[in-house]
């Protein structure tokens, strides 16, 4: 009975600590190495992002180990209102009891909860004047500027470089992993541009997420140092995911930076395309730079042109895991080459050519003629400037033979 009395007082007199470290506002490294000292734990305390916020270890491998989420570690979610702020990890000496320790949780939460609010409300007045603006809602050049210069973004005047990112999963995803991006995309930028804005995009992208990021007044120089610091962080950040980032050309004024988002998309979705590029600027898009209007303005004309060329064959890919839309690919990349494109390919010439043939009638194209080269290639240029990824079939290609899709 004393036991669970003085287990009591001990519970009381630790939350009084953190209480008091809360009610004086000594901030939340206080309130965190007061929370440790009551549980005897060592805990560190992360934004919704990943970013640590406060420490209370024993040592620098502790720490370490409590940012990697290592043996012994245990996570627990801070909410406020029943809203996700960040997360305490923990590894305790000591059974301090569910209740204590979801009070201390609480008490953290809303710590975090305090001192992140008007950080969250500027970037997100940030993230809405940006939506704004590339949806064209801003169309008069004062009234932006002004409302630009309220939010600290006076550099807007001088133009900007716009990037698009696009990561997309490889793996099962861990939760709150596109806040995560935005944020590890902003803060790369930030590196370069202090002021950057990034918002998640609206539009979808299978299987994972796209982030604008706003550089105001940023030249090309700086556009690609902020490229590449991009890159590195979200790469460092998330792992089990693949990423590309798009980089405009800089706007010279604020009110063409829609356009420049346009050519940062169609640089990411060329990068995505080609596979190899991890960055791409759009000055090195070559010939798909000439779609970038039929992008903007017409999409649906572009859609239309790639349901009647290469469509057909992404869809028997996904269906028969082939590789039709990759073996086109190669065939135009190799001049109309048969032996070329099955060297690329590490695969037969008579497989080419039964790939080729099924190519004719699925979609009424030859490649042995100009005109089906030509459309064909244009087709594909079509289907990475809309951003459609094609399947990647195993060289096998067991179902090449389990049915015939009808060719229009």
């Amino acid at each position: 009975m004393s036991t669970r009395k003085g287990a009591a007082e001990l519970d009381l007199a630790a939350l009084e600590e953190i209480t008091a470290a809360v009610e004086s506002g000594a901030g939340l490294p206080t309130v965190v190495r007061a929370a440790a000292k009551a549980l005897g734990a060592s805990i560190v305390v992360l934004d919704r992002g990943g970013q640590a916020l406060a420490v209370a270890a024993r040592s620098p491998a502790d720490e370490r180990s409590l940012l990697g989420a290592g043996d012994g570690v245990e996570a627990i979610e801070l909410r406020v209102a029943d809203v996700p702020v960040g997360q305490m990890r923990m590894r305790s000496r000591a059974d301090a009891g569910p209740g204590v320790l979801r009070l201390v949780a609480t008490l953290i939460a809303s710590e975090v909860e305090r001192v992140r609010a008007p950080e969250r409300e500027s970037e997100e007045e940030s993230a809405a004047f940006l939506s704004a603006l590339l949806r064209h809602e801003l169309t008069n050049r004062e009234q932006l500027l002004e409302r630009a210069r309220a939010l600290g973004l006076r550099d807007l005047e001088r133009g900007a470089v716009v990037l698009v990112v696009h990561a997309r999963a490889q793996a099962p995803a861990p939760d709150g992993w596109r806040s995560r991006l935005r944020l590890l995309a902003a803060r790369g930028a930030r590196g370069v541009a202090p002021t950057a804005v990034a918002v998640t995009s609206e539009r979808e992208i299978s299987g994972g997420a796209e982030v604008i990021v706003l550089l105001p007044g940023a030249d090309e120089a700086a556009g690609r140092r902020a490229a590449d610091n991009v890159l590195r962080d979200v790469q460092a950040g998330l792992g089990g995911f693949s990423f590309v980032v798009g980089r405009s050309r800089p706007a010279d004024d604020p009110l063409v930076v829609a356009r420049a988002a346009d050519e940062a998309l169609l640089a990411a979705n060329v990068a995505e395309g080609d596979g190899d590029a991890a960055v791409l600027g759009f000055e090195e898009t070559g010939a798909y730079r000439l779609l970038l209007s039929t992008m903007s303005e017409n999409p649906q004309e572009l859609r239309r042109f790639f349901a009647e060329t290469v469509e057909p064959l992404l869809a028997y890919d996904e269906q028969y895991e082939t590789e039709l839309v990759a073996t086109v690919a190669a065939f135009l990349e190799a001049d109309g080459n048969v032996a070329a494109t099955a060297q690329r390919l590490f695969t037969h010439r008579h497989t080419i050519r039964y790939r080729l043939e099924r190519v004719r009638e699925l979609c009424g194209l030859d490649v042995g003629s100009s005109d089906g080269r030509e459309k064909l290639s244009l087709g594909l240029k079509a289907m990475r400037v809309l951003g459609i990824v094609g399947a990647s079939g195993p060289a096998s290609e067991p179902g090449a033979t389990g049915g015939r899709v009808p060719g229009r």
